[in-house]
C-alpha cells in the first residue's frame, strides 16, 4: 500500500541565500515558445532590467522540452538561453522544473549559468524560511495527471524517452500539447492545490510562507498562522494579458508586480 502523499514529509533541497541579496523575483508558467513572441520580449527586457539580486523560476519556463539535445538545432531555444547566459551573468538565475520542461537536464543549466532547484526547495534567507514548488505535485484532485507524473518522473520512462531520435520525441510532444490544449477548450479546470499536503509541508519545512506557481490562478491564501502565494502565469499574445513578478526582499515584505514595475 502506497503512503498518503497528503502525510508524507517531502524531501527537501536548500537554497541559503548570501547575505548580499536584498531582493528576489519569484516567476514560474512562462511558457515560453516560438509561436508567442510578445511574451518571449517581455521576459527577455524584464530578466534584462530587473533589479533583483536572485531570479528563481519555479517551473514551466519552456512550453515543452524534449532533451537538452533539441536546443542546438532550434534558433528560438538558443535565443532564450543567451537570454539566460546573460542575466546569469549579473545575477543569480536558478530553475526548478515544472510539468511541461521537467526534462530540462544539467548541461542546459550549465551551458547557461542557472542553477538548479529541486522541487520542493527551502529557501533560508536570514530568518525567513520560505518553501518553494512548482505546484503541480500538491494538485491531488487531478488524479489524472498525478498517475502520469508518477510514470514520466520515473528515471526508466525518461531514458526511454530520451533515446528516441529527436524528430519523434517533437511529434509525441506535439500531441501531449494537442490532448492538453483540447481539455481546455471543454472547460476542464485546473485543480488548486491541496491545503492539507501545503500545511503538511510548510510543517515539515518549519516555513511560514510557500511560494507556487502550475495553477495559473495567481492568489493569496491562509493557511492558519501561515501563507501559501500563488505565482502569476504570462502570456502577453493572448487577451487579457498577464505577467506578475512577486518579489521578496530581505526584511519580509512581498509584492505582486506588473512586467513594467518589475523592470524599473
Amino acid at each position: 500500500m502506497s503512503a498518503d502523499p497528503r502525510t508524507t514529509a517531502p524531501t527537501l533541497g536548500r537554497l541559503t541565500a548570501p547575505a548580499a541579496w536584498h531582493r528576489v523575483d519569484l516567476i514560474s508558467d512562462l511558457h515560453l515558445q516560438a509561436a508567442e513572441p510578445a511574451t518571449f520580449e517581455a521576459w527577455r527586457q524584464y530578466m534584462a532590467k530587473t533589479p533583483a539580486d536572485a531570479v528563481l523560476i519555479l517551473g514551466d519556463l519552456f512550453e515543452v522540452w524534449v532533451g537538452d539535445d533539441a536546443a542546438a538545432t532550434d534558433p528560438f531555444l538558443q535565443s532564450c538561453a543567451q537570454v539566460l547566459r546573460q542575466c546569469a551573468q549579473r545575477l543569480h538565475v536558478a530553475f526548478m522544473p515544472g510539468n511541461r520542461d521537467f526534462l530540462l537536464g544539467p548541461a542546459f543549466l550549465t551551458d547557461c549559468g542557472v542553477h538548479a532547484l529541486s522541487d520542493p526547495c527551502l529557501l533560508l534567507w536570514g530568518d525567513q524560511r520560505i518553501l518553494l514548488s512548482h505546484g503541480d505535485a500538491l494538485c491531488l484532485d487531478d488524479r489524472a495527471y498525478q498517475a502520469f507524473r508518477q510514470q514520466v518522473r520515473s528515471a526508466a520512462w525518461q531514458t526511454e524517452f530520451l533515446a528516441k531520435p529527436l524528430p519523434e520525441r517533437l511529434a509525441l510532444a506535439r500531441a501531449m500539447r494537442a490532448q492538453s490544449e483540447s481539455q481546455k477548450h471543454i472547460g476542464a479546470v485546473c485543480a488548486d492545490a491541496d491545503a492539507f499536503m501545503a500545511l503538511n509541508w510548510l510543517h515539515a519545512a518549519g516555513a511560514d510562507r510557500l511560494v507556487h506557481g502550475h495553477t495559473h490562478q495567481p492568489a493569496d491564501h491562509p493557511l492558519g498562522s501561515r501563507q501559501r502565494h500563488v505565482l502569476s502565469d504570462w502570456s502577453l499574445d493572448h487577451a487579457p494579458a498577464r505577467a506578475q513578478v512577486f518579489r521578496m526582499q530581505r526584511e519580509g515584505s512581498i509584492t505582486r508586480l506588473d512586467i513594467a514595475r518589475a523592470s524599473a
